[in-house]
């Protein structure tokens, strides 16, 4: 295996010391762990001082790690046997990258890292569109409550399925990986990822519209996704097979291997129509979002699946399992047609994978109540009940509101998004919340940008209410809002008569804590 200066590497000795440079980033913090875990000696540094280390909570549980903060020791590259240090100082050729060169220590990198160690437990993959983190987090609960421990990337305030998180994640120890593995839909990127990640189990929760721009549409994106499932070839993937565009994919690449399908009985909602890998579309009566019965002329259609919700109740959170090993009656804490697709994986891979009891299973259900940010009540003001939901793509927003809508009287939706699949995406999403909610407050400058041109067109002028401070140019990639634009749009959302105000989009989520400390929620 090659390290940067070219040398190569046959074996580590046991008494080898690791010198980690920038203990303090995301790969930084992980890879010491793991050297840790493996039971080697670290020493690291980082130029920060230790209260401005972000992820210096994680290291709390590594007391012998000798980590200097805000300097470098004069001999700690000489006194390493290997060093690491962040990327961009190595592609840079900095003047630490040349010294390390100079004094003929190697240097590692994350792909070494990779090839070094492998991980020595189960590792289960989750992508999908929507409901992975959801069904990820579920799944880890299930897992430790019943008395397994999954490892965990304990990285403050970072989502788990960002850069190189999850395979480096898989690598620290536990019994298990269970690991949010989405990206932005880039060809290759998912490849790379499962790669790395050593994919024992793979759970694909739906493909729905996201990430698309005018130069990559909705089969190119798909497509991406056909990465996860060409490494699951001859492993176990499990499917949400409700869903046509999974099924056309499986369809496409002929895949091979422990093919585990699940579903729901229900009524559809709407039709609409979606992509085939055969040319066609396929008209789809949704049972939410993306999903439900469909029949292609190519021959994928919908069919029963192996695992299956039946009898679900009006509030959408009980429902009886159907499988090959007979009927199981399940509750959850959530709500939502949603969260009955996301609790269907998440039993699947607990019973079929880890060997837990339906009734184990079930016990768990109860005790979980949900994730930060999806459909998250933080409060009541004037007897309008305040949520927020991190959905930010057209699916996403369809699925969250039509379940409110299910639930509550009149609604108000703060949009707060920036569609990945720009403009087009952002009018997508206001059509959207205009088809479940009472009315729509755009929080965002893109969102004021679609309602705005809406009411010139006489769109949903009943519905759609103007901030008192109209969004300005103002957003970073795909947050949407400020956080002076979200306490905008929710001022004026206050107005209105309503039994709830749901602020979409990941702005609403990134400064919820904001909102409650401004209005006293919670």
């Amino acid at each position: 295996m090659k390290v940067v200066n070219d040398m190569q590497i046959t074996d580590i000795k046991e008494n080898s010391v690791f010198g980690v440079i920038g203990v303090c980033g995301v790969n930084g913090n992980l890879i010491a762990r793991i050297l840790m875990d493996h039971g080697y000696k670290v020493q690291a540094t980082d130029m920060v001082d230790k209260d401005n280390c972000r992820f210096g909570s994680s290291l709390n549980d590594y007391p012998n790690m000798e980590i200097y903060y805000g300097e470098m020791p004069e001999d700690f590259i000489s006194s390493s046997d290997y060093i690491i240090m962040p990327t961009q100082l190595i592609e840079s050729k900095s003047n630490l990258f040349n010294k390390v060169q100079e004094l003929g220590v190697p240097i590692l990198t994350v792909e070494d890292i990779f090839k070094l160690f492998e991980p020595a437990h189960p590792v289960i993959c989750i992508t999908g569109t929507n409901g992975k983190t959801t069904t990820t987090t579920l799944l880890k609960h299930l897992a430790s409550d019943n008395g397994l421990k999954p490892c965990e990337h304990n990285l403050a305030n970072m989502q788990g399925n960002l850069a190189d998180i999850p395979p480096l994640q898989a690598r620290l120890n536990g019994d298990l990986s269970i690991l949010e593995t989405g990206t932005f839909g880039f060809e290759g990127s998912l490849n790379r990822l499962i790669t790395n990640c050593k994919a024992d189990v793979g759970l694909i929760t739906n493909i729905t519209e996201d990430h698309l721009t005018n130069s990559h549409d909705f089969l190119n994106y798909a497509k991406v996704k056909g990465e996860f499932v060409e490494l699951l070839k001859n492993k176990t993937l499990i499917v949400n097979s409700d869903d046509p565009t999974i099924m056309s994919l499986l369809k496409e690449l002929n895949y091979v291997g422990n093919l585990i399908t699940f579903g729901i009985d229900a009524k559809s909602f709407r039709k609409s129509v979606k992509q085939c890998f055969c040319g066609n579309d396929v008209e789809v009566c949704e049972f939410i979002a993306g999903v439900g019965k469909y029949n292609c002329v190519c021959g994928v259609s919908y069919s029963q699946p192996d695992y299956f919700a039946t009898n679900i109740n009006d509030e959408h959170d009980q429902f009886t399992l159907v499988c090959k090993d007979g009927k199981f009656d399940f509750k959850l804490k959530l709500k939502g047609l949603h969260n009955i697709y996301n609790s269907l994986g998440a039993i699947i891979v607990a019973n079929q994978v880890l060997g837990m009891s339906f009734e184990d299973i079930k016990k768990s259900l109860l005790k979980f109540g949900g994730v930060s940010g999806r459909m998250q009540k933080i409060g009541v003001i004037d007897d309008k009940k305040i949520m927020i939901d991190y959905a930010h793509n057209p699916a996403g927003i369809t699925t969250v509101l039509k379940e409110l809508k299910n639930l509550y009287g009149t609604i108000v939706n703060v949009i707060t998004t920036s569609s990945e699949s720009g403009m087009i995406g952002d009018m997508e999403i206001l059509n959207c919340s205009a088809d479940y909610s009472d009315y729509i407050v755009p929080a965002s400058y893109n969102a004021y940008l679609c309602a705005k041109e809406a009411l010139e067109k006489g769109l949903f002028v009943d519905k759609i209410i103007l901030p008192e401070n109209m969004p300005t140019d103002e957003k970073q990639g795909t947050l949407g809002a400020t956080v002076e634009q979200v306490l905008s749009g929710f001022n004026k959302s206050l107005e209105i008569d309503a039994d709830l105000i749901i602020c979409t989009g990941e702005a609403a989520f990134k400064y919820k804590d904001i909102l409650i400390e401004k209005y006293d929620l919670e």
